[in-house]
């Protein structure tokens, strides 16, 4: 299975918000254990950096925070073609309907977030952290 991991999951661990970086940080060990094709977007990476940075305040400690990400995570390119289609998307956030392109065009299986009203109308599968695990636990009893 592969699955995109949207920004709030990856910032949930880092900034270990509760009570949600319990769950993301499950999500984490199930891509590290290869259970799953875990897939960052390159816009979600610079989006995660900047989070981070302003938090951290520290530039070597962000750098090898998102450096942990490579080795988690693949990392899907964004596409002007990804930008251009979902200008007319029926998602209504634009950095969403985005990552739904990017998802579609990479054969993502679905995307992982917190944000699910966000996705209301995406045409890829969307799941919360939570139950993505239950996916992935029912694809493994299989």
């Amino acid at each position: 299975m592969t699955a995109v991991i949207d920004t709030c999951v990856v910032i949930d661990v880092l900034q270990n918000r509760e009570p949600f970086s319990k769950a993301a940080l499950d999500v984490f060990l199930a891509a590290s254990n290869r259970k799953f094709r875990g897939v960052l977007t390159a816009k979600s990476i610079m989006d995660i950096y900047y989070i981070i940075r302003r938090s951290l305040h520290d530039e070597q400690k962000t750098r090898a925070a998102v450096n942990k990400l490579f080795v988690l995570f693949d990392i899907a390119d964004t596409f002007s073609a990804d930008c251009r289609i979902a200008m007319s998307s029926p998602t209504s956030d634009y950095e969403d309907a985005v990552m739904i392109e990017t998802a579609k065009r990479i054969g993502a299986d679905c995307i992982v977030t917190r944000n699910l009203s966000d996705y209301g109308k995406s045409s890829v599968k969307v799941f919360s952290p939570e139950e993505f695990l239950q996916e992935l636990e029912k694809e493994q009893d299989e």
